[in-house]
């Protein structure tokens, strides 16, 4: 039994509460055992103390929309680069993410279930994660990345990563229950096309209604596993919504019909407002992204923040997620930014990467929030993050990283100070 006790800190809960100067948190091996002002909390003998003076208390951040095993990579790369090439890079994307102070992500697609243990095992350092193996496609949508050159750079299956592309309701069916037996904790469906595949546009409607539902009944006799659904045009965002699909990845092209079914359903938005931009930006720096995306981007970055913005007013549930792997990993944190642009104020943006963001991963009973009986994730900062939102986007200033009760990051430490 080891206790650890930071103290003296200004605690933002997670839970949209006032800031609480000289506050302290007192964690049991890996759980939170108490919370409350550090002049009422004795310290456990033995107990080790972090002084948190002049800094913030934060939960550990969640990203709900990530990719940790890749990162965009030009036709050419993509095709002479070693297939287990991958698994190597994925250990440093996983350590930049946590050391950003994301301590918990939603696998949005491509990284299979020997990550997610070797994480658990502490083989590797990285945040906690669900996986959703390979997301759901259609011939010729987002996802199947063959090229009319006849170059087909769609990713590889293995034992552990099956084929995703499937037409029909049987097929669908077969295909939701080989990601599952795969080890998948909630099934991704690509319900429209995208930005970054070769052959088709974000407003092209993939799947049925009637295969979308499929998809929902299939996860939710797996102990009610949930769908996910990549879904950036009006009607196959409205297709997913009224199929049962609880999360809507991107949202693009959100109509007030959209908006409307969602208030209805308690259905999640993930705006990823990042993704287009990064990739114009790379675009700009190096020829990473095919010509194809980068025109898709230019067309739809303003429409998108209008639709996050016009979601965010009517009362939509948002939970951060970022779609890392299109960006870099470890620049996460410019999303929070991006969402205090289309009029979230800042403790709104940090509680949609805390509270709704465990919500939104039904996880909401062990991480988002500093409270009694959660387990041990907590960040420091060394700014005010409701007067500098964008100071996050400086790893730097997370100056500790705390999961589940083990510290992976400490500047302090590496500057030679006490803890």
């Amino acid at each position: 039994m080891a206790y650890t006790l930071i103290k003296n800190g200004t605690l933002l809960d997670g839970q949209g509460n006032e800031p609480v100067p000289g506050a302290a948190v007192l964690i049991k091996d890996n759980f939170i055992e108490l919370v409350g002002k550090s002049a009422e909390i004795s310290i456990p003998e033995d107990a080790t103390v972090i002084d948190a003076t002049g800094k913030y208390i934060l939960p550990g951040l969640i990203d709900t929309h990530v990719h940790m095993a890749m990162e965009l990579r030009n036709i050419q790369d993509a095709i002479l680069t070693p297939f287990s090439y991958r698994f190597y890079e994925s250990v440093h994307y996983l350590k930049r993410t946590l050391d950003v102070g994301i301590t918990s992500v939603r696998d949005a697609g491509f990284s299979d279930a020997g990550m997610k243990k070797a994480v658990e095992d502490g083989l590797v350092d990285g945040p906690r994660m669900q996986v959703s193996i390979n997301p759901l496609t259609i011939t010729g949508g987002h996802g199947d990345n063959w090229n009319r050159s006849g170059v087909d750079t769609t990713m590889q299956t293995y034992p552990g990563m099956p084929n995703a592309i499937c037409d029909g309701k049987e097929a669908v069916r077969k295909t939701v229950r080989e990601m599952l037996r795969a080890g998948a904790d909630v099934i991704k469906v690509h319900a429209t096309g995208g930005v970054t595949s070769p052959t088709d546009h974000p407003e092209f409607t993939q799947f049925s209604q009637e295969e979308l539902e499929v998809m929902v009944e299939e996860a939710h006799f797996r102990k009610g596993i949930k769908v996910m659904a990549h879904a950036q045009g009006a009607e196959g965002i409205k297709n997913a919504i009224r199929a049962g699909i609880y999360s809507i990845e991107h949202g693009i092209y959100i109509d007030d019909e959209a908006i409307e079914l969602m208030l209805e359903n308690g259905t999640f938005l993930v705006p990823t407002l990042l993704a287009p931009i990064s990739v114009l930006e790379s675009s700009e720096k190096d020829d990473k992204m095919a010509p194809y995306a980068v025109e898709k981007s230019k067309e739809v970055v303003e429409a998108h923040r209008a639709s996050v913005a016009k979601a965010y007013k009517a009362g939509v549930k948002i939970a951060m997620g970022t779609d890392a792997g299109v960006m870099a990993h470890g620049t996460n944190l410019r999303e929070l930014g991006l969402m205090c642009d289309i009029g979230m104020s800042p403790m709104e943006a940090l509680v949609a990467t805390t509270k709704t963001a465990a919500e939104c991963l039904g996880w909401e009973d062990q991480v988002g929030t500093i409270e009694a009986g959660k387990l041990a994730d907590v960040i420091l900062t060394d700014v005010d993050p409701l007067k500098d939102i964008r100071a996050l986007e400086n790893s730097d200033h997370i100056t500790m990283v705390m999961k589940n009760g083990s510290v992976y990051k400490n500047l302090a430490e590496r500057k030679g100070a006490h803890v």
